[in-house]
């Protein structure tokens, strides 16, 4: 029949499939609505403009026969910020913010990131340094900023 523990799950799962089901036939009985005065007053009215609209025929407009009509799905446009000129390149050592922004891959959050890890700890001098200091960056991130980042100080020595 099964272990212990798996009759005792088993029991578990019928009691709570049987209150479910209790709650549910009590609320059925009952039968009052579980929304306030406010919202049947505001349901009533959503109501009212749909059968309006119907009335009016607006509600439903059908092409003219024999015509097909395609839908094409939206279309998903960049942001600005994510648009990369081929000839963009930046001192990682001493772009702000906003300039970073303009980076691919990089958005507000990991601009602001990228400052306050130079502004802390200095300089970043190299690809890996920057990969190393700053959470977010990794070899895929960094692989897509190579030929658009530049570092032209020296790298803040260790600690």
């Amino acid at each position: 029949m099964g272990t212990p523990a798996e009759r005792r799950a088993l029991l578990f799962l019928s009691a709570v499939a049987l209150l479910g089901a209790g709650v549910r036939g009590v609320r059925g009985i009952r039968n009052t609505p579980s929304i306030g005065p406010a919202d049947s007053a505001a349901l009533a009215a959503q109501i009212a403009a749909v059968e309006s609209a119907q009335a009016a025929g607006t509600a439903q407009r059908k092409p003219p026969e024999g015509r097909v009509f395609r839908t094409f799905p939206a279309r998903t446009l960049r942001p600005v910020s994510m648009v990369v000129p081929a000839a963009i390149e930046l001192d990682m050592d001493r772009a702000s913010e906003s300039e970073l922004e303009r980076l691919p891959g990089i958005g507000p959050v990991l601009a602001a990131r990228v400052v306050a890890a130079r502004d802390s700890g200095g300089p970043f001098g190299s690809l890996e340094g920057l990969r190393r200091r700053v959470k977010g960056i990794g070899p895929r991130l960094a692989m897509r900023l190579q030929p658009h980042v530049t570092f032209s100080l020296s790298p803040a020595s260790s600690r």
